[in-house]
């Protein structure tokens, strides 16, 4: 613990002494140019302590301070400084100059102004004689001491009860100094400045609290030695908890200083995991390599002898990209050696963001996002909670650049680097790279000025080429040479042609012709094997090519209706919104590029010729060789409601609201002329159901059947209500629908709503780390990690009675009757939600049930408790597979993260 305690020391005085300290060399250049220098005096002996506030804390009680003795040094007389700016100088009551002390004195709201500094005090006096200044607060006459002194340059402040200042000896001492950087709260009884580069403190808090005088918490310093951009040397340092000393501290301590970025070790955290027993987690080194770029490693180490390692980088160029790159190595040890069930496994994964400015180069564009590692890595990993993670089932990353050709054809080139893996399977396909160019349209009849009409002068083409190759492997060949020996690589060239006009004023037709072009680098030739009676496919390594073109043609229109009940009727109008269209596609066979082979009959069956493209298999796959002719129809609807308005006050159309009654209802089919049966595809149809106004809404899907099954189940050329059926069979649907309540639905202030606090559930670590933003699946976040949470504005808030609370519910059903299952395949429902039950006590459940398998999902609860300067939380999941708890506690700020407790259990082992 003493390590941790000397990492947040030296933190906190490296901020809080530098900016304290430097702040009264600002005040001492300041008052030195601003002195009147008059005969010199024997020194006087002068009392201070009614100037502390609070006498219990101050050791100037127990001190009196001999002006002369202390500060005062004899020098020969100095002329009179230049100032570089105006001073100005204020005082409420009044400014007085006594010629017989020599003094000036500025009492109550007292300022003084020089440049960029300020002074503000109660009382301000300026003596001439002694070379000196002081600044105080003053007393009112409830005895209560207040305008205590504050310095200001810039942002910078400083608030002592008072100071002292002698313009010969170039000393000072300031008493009961406060000041805040960099979210640090510092109070110092005594600072003295014995020179230009050495300081001297004496009792010093630092903390983080709110409230410096009453901390929950701070670090209390007996004495300290401050060089400035150096070094700092401290006496015995401790950590006070409700002003209660506890024995974490140090003797001494020796701190190097600097302004920039440093490097330095970073403290690991320790603990015990059940499965591997005792842990160092998060050491490392931080590597401060530039202003632009750092390096931080870490590992992992268990006494089973397990370990992991980690680097993480961050980099930043201004105005022209920024990005982080991570990358984790992990090897796990199951169990004791020797032992029956032991097992050793190895786990990485990377991660790396980039993104460009747009100020870099308005034309192109570099960025990428990559995830990729082991497909069992957020399931194993022992240093993550990963319960945003491990329920995902799939890793993506791309990595592109895409540069923009001034000129008038519009030309875009596109190179990009692809990677897809399922966790499930294991399957990872990759495209290394993948080039896409393209040009844009070109209208070869458009009129020189004017708008563009009608069918010829609307006609206009494109020129498309996608070229790749693609990588199909599996996580144990991933990085190994055996991954390249089946890349398949091709090149599909496309020119689209189209053009659009409309008849009769409301009828949309659109007309397309597409050429495509298909390059392959290798295909595949196939015969029967008479000895092994099989089908042997050879491949052919070469160059090889096809050419296509195909026809299509739609019309669609809008039809609007409109059902009017009257402005005196709750309902004032319907209108229904219905977008029908058809269309025609012609697709040529193209038999010339297919081949056959007979494959010999067995058992006395008859040979069977064989029909087969050289192009199947290939990366664009083989050009179709049956004629299609073929019609398309498409019907969506739209049904609105204009419904009146609870709030009687208004006037005109402001008392009704548009309510959605039914959205994007819609019907599609396909007939294809060509086919010899089963000419009429399965009707899809869709549709979104509102049922709770920008709340709830039911999506819902199916697919009907007009044709029959026979007694394998395989649909015959025969319809369904021929067959003794109805007139569709319903093969498949699905129903589902997410809802989101809180507390604010039945307010009825709805500026309440309105707080910001929607968008803060997008800045979470599991949203970042693949999870989801409502935390459906539970939350995630590193072992081991602070855990930050920004503290109450206002404590009034504190004893607020209103509880606020969410729930988020997600709910699914698909029926599935393709093959006469007549089943319900899966039926879940998933709920999340947090109450809080003050405003420092927060609750939480995530959690979901299988309706079909009558079981519950994964499952976590959360606690966490506000502590004002500190933060404690307890994350529980009962059961299951990740079944384990977790605990934290610890200070909020950032820069004091390792001064903490955390401890974690998993379930335990269990002997197969």
């Amino acid at each position: 613990m003493g390590f941790l305690i000397l990492t947040s020391f030296t933190k906190i005085v490296l901020k809080a002494l530098r900016t304290n300290l430097l702040h009264i060399l600002f005040l001492i250049g300041f008052l030195a140019s601003f002195g009147l220098y008059g005969q010199e005096k024997e020194p006087q002996k002068i009392d201070f302590s009614y100037l502390i506030k609070n006498e219990a804390d101050s050791i100037v009680n127990r001190i009196k301070f001999t002006i002369g003795d202390t500060i005062v040094k004899k020098e020969p007389i100095r002329k009179r400084e230049t100032l570089t700016d105006l001073v100005d100088a204020y005082a409420k009551d009044y400014k007085r100059l006594s010629r017989k002390e020599d003094k000036m004195y500025l009492y109550n709201e007292a300022v003084i102004v020089y440049g960029d500094m300020t002074i503000e005090a109660g009382n301000i006096v300026i003596d001439n004689a002694k070379n000196q200044v002081f600044a105080s607060g003053i007393i009112d006459t409830a005895g209560v001491y207040q305008q205590s002194p504050t310095f200001q340059q810039g942002e910078n402040l400083v608030e002592p009860d008072s100071l002292i200042f002698n313009f010969d000896s170039q000393k000072a001492l300031v008493f009961n100094s406060r000041t805040e950087q960099g979210g640090f709260k510092v109070k110092g009884e005594i600072s003295k400045r014995q020179n230009d580069s050495i300081y001297y403190l004496a009792n010093a808090k630092f903390t983080t609290a709110e409230d410096v005088d009453d901390a929950d918490y701070y670090f209390f310093a007996r004495k300290i030695k401050f060089v400035p951009d150096s070094k700092i040397v401290t006496g015995f340092v401790n950590m006070y908890i409700a002003d209660v000393p506890t024995p974490l501290g140090l003797p001494f301590g020796f701190f190097p200083m600097s302004d920039t970025q440093t490097s330095g070790f970073i403290i690991p955290s320790y603990g015990e995991n059940r499965n591997r027993g005792f842990f160092l987690m998060n050491g490392g080194y931080y590597f401060a390599i530039s202003d632009k770029v750092d390096l931080a490693l870490q590992g992992d180490y268990y006494t089973n002898g397990s370990y992991g390692i980690r680097m993480e980088s961050n980099y930043n160029v201004r105005y022209k990209f920024n990005g982080n790159m991570a990358f984790r190595y992990e090897k796990l040890l199951q169990e004791e050696r020797g032992f029956p069930n032991f097992s050793e496994s190895t786990i990485y994964n990377l991660r790396w963001s980039h993104s460009q400015d747009p100020k870099a180069s308005p034309s192109s564009r570099f960025s990428a996002s990559v995830n990729l590692g082991s497909s069992n890595y957020y399931q194993e990993s022992v240093n993550q909670n990963n319960t945003g993670n491990f329920l995902n089932n799939t890793l993506n990353s791309s990595v592109s650049y895409s540069k923009t050709f001034e000129s008038e054809l519009g030309m875009n080139l596109n190179i990009s680097a692809t990677h897809n893996q399922n966790t499930n399977t294991e399957v990872i396909n990759l495209t290394l790279p993948t080039l896409q160019f393209s040009i844009g349209r070109i209208f070869p009849f458009e009129p020189k000025s004017g708008a563009k009409k009608g069918a010829i002068q609307n006609i206009n083409l494109q020129y498309n080429v996608r070229a790749e190759n693609r990588i199909s492997t599996t996580d144990s060949l991933f990085f190994r040479p055996e991954m390249f020996r089946d890349a398949d690589a091709g090149a599909r060239h496309t020119i689209p042609i189209s053009t659009n006009f409309k008849i009769f004023e409301h009828f949309s037709v659109s007309t397309n012709a597409n050429f495509d072009e298909v390059w392959t680098m290798r295909t595949f030739e196939q015969s029967y094997d008479e000895q092994l009676r099989q089908v042997r496919r050879d491949t052919i390594n070469g160059f090889d090519s096809y050419r296509t073109y195909n026809f299509s043609t739609a019309i669609g229109t809008t039809v609007y209706g409109m059902f009017n009940f009257g402005d005196d009727k709750k309902i004032k109008a319907i209108r229904h919104v219905v977008r029908p269209s058809v269309s025609y596609n012609v697709n040529p066979g193209f038999s010339q590029y297919y081949d056959e082979f007979v494959r010999t009959g067995v058992a006395g069956l008859e040979d069977e010729i064989v029909e087969y493209s050289r192009f199947e298999g290939t990366l664009n796959g083989a050009p179709g060789n049956m004629f299609s002719s073929s019609m398309s129809f498409n019907i969506t609807n739209d049904i609105e409601a204009k419904v009146r308005k609870k709030d009687s006050t208004l006037t005109g159309d402001d008392r009704f609201e548009k309510r959605s009654l039914l959205s994007n209802f819609g019907l599609s089919t396909n007939y294809n002329f060509a086919a010899d049966s089963l000419n009429l595809s399965p009707i899809a149809m869709r549709g979104t159901l509102p049922v709770v106004k920008d709340k709830l809404a039911i999506n819902f899907l199916g697919t009907l059947d007009m044709y029959a099954l026979n007694s394998n189940n395989r649909r015959i050329n025969k319809l369904n209500i021929n067959n003794g059926g109805s007139l569709f069979r319903l093969t498949r649907a699905n129903a589902s629908f997410s809802y989101a309540l809180s507390n604010k639905d039945f307010q009825r202030d709805p500026k309440d709503d309105d707080d910001g606090d929607d968008d803060d559930q997008y800045d979470s670590e599991s949203f970042r780390n693949g999870g989801r933003p409502d935390d459906l699946f539970g939350s995630s976040e590193m072992m081991n990690r602070n855990q930050n949470k920004e503290p109450k504005e206002d404590d009034s808030e504190r004893y607020n009675y209103a509880m606020p609370w969410n729930l988020n519910l997600s709910y699914t059903m698909t029926y599935a009757n393709n093959a006469r299952q007549n089943q319900i395949s899966s039926h879940s429902i998933m709920f999340s939600g947090d109450i809080e039950l003050s405003p420092t006590w927060n609750v939480g459940l995530s959690s979901g049930y299988d309706i079909r398998n009558k079981g519950f999902s994964f499952t976590q609860l959360r606690f966490a408790k506000d502590l004002k300067s500190w933060q404690m939380s307890f994350n529980w999941t009962p059961f299951g597979i990740r079944e384990s708890w977790f605990f934290f506690i610890g200070i909020k700020s950032n820069i004091l993260q390792d001064v903490k407790y955390d401890k974690n259990r998993e379930r335990d082992r269990t002997v197969q």
